[in-house]
């Protein structure tokens, strides 16, 4: 049996990257899913390449009625909602976002709307229909190892880090709400993925150098999106109905190694 034939899913930010990874194996393993996106030609791009399964919505994450409705649709199109995995987010660098004495006050207020604020909103919708429903859910975030183990040289995005690190601090405190309503809060967290936000990375030469011993796992290289998909279906299934507040770094070995420059 596949392991989400029986679930709902809402995806936010499920059109690329991290996000498009996880629609795609969520698919694989049975699921229904609503995906949820900024671009409408990429939204399309997806319910064509799924079919059936998918059922996209264009729609901003950083605005307060993006994941209830969502929720809503998965309810309306598929019949019931199941689990919410928040992957929308993004570097705030180009508005500000850097060293502390260099953060500017637009790159701190975009960095937390994109990344924290957003995510406030969903989780809040997603446990509010999980209580009216009355039978549990599992609700999974997108960190960053960056939220607890920063990389100075090359990644100084300070506010970037404090959202991430406040992912985990709302995630931990939900999961100890609400065990007792059978509603599950879990973490992902990633260290440097190829995605459309790490396309600087990508192309600079002395980070992929420091990658390779930074991220020393299978040779020494950046991740792939398709390297969380494994976790991200085993916290959204039932596998998973005993696992809360747990924070799981897919990172390469990003934080037990110490990276080496030059």
């Amino acid at each position: 049996m596949s392991k989400l034939s029986d679930k709902v899913l809402v995806v936010i930010g499920g059109t690329s990257g991290l996000g498009l990874s996880a629609v795609r194996a969520f698919v694989r393993e049975g699921a229904r899913v609503i995906v949820v996106g900024r671009g409408s030609e990429k939204v399309q791009a997806v319910e064509r390449e799924l079919g059936s399964a998918v059922t996209g919505l264009v729609a901003d994450a950083s605005l307060p009625d993006t994941a209830a409705r969502a929720i809503a649709l998965a309810v309306e199109k598929f019949g019931s909602f199941h689990g919410l995995y928040h992957v929308a987010g993004g570097s705030g660098r180009k508005h500000g976002d850097g060293p502390l004495h260099e953060l500017t006050d637009e790159g701190w207020q975009f960095t937390l709307n994109e990344n924290l604020t957003s995510l406030l909103y969903s989780n809040r919708a997603a446990v509010r229909q999980f209580l009216a429903q009355r039978r549990g859910g599992s609700v999974l975030n997108m960190g960053s190892v960056l939220g607890w183990s920063p990389s100075p040289h090359h990644f100084a995005t300070h506010a970037y880090a404090t959202a991430k690190a406040g992912i985990i601090g709302l995630t931990r405190a939900a999961a100890a709400h609400y065990a007792k309503d059978n509603i599950r809060f879990n973490v992902l967290a990633p260290a440097l993925v190829a995605t459309p936000m790490s396309e600087r990375a990508q192309g600079d030469a002395a980070i992929l150098n420091f990658i390779r011993t930074k991220q020393p796992l299978d040779g020494g290289r950046i991740g792939q999106p398709e390297d969380l998909d494994a976790a991200a279906v085993f916290f959204l299934s039932d596998e998973a109905r005993f696992v809360t507040g747990q924070v799981l770094a897919v990172d390469g070995g990003w934080e037990v190694s110490e990276g080496q420059h030059g």
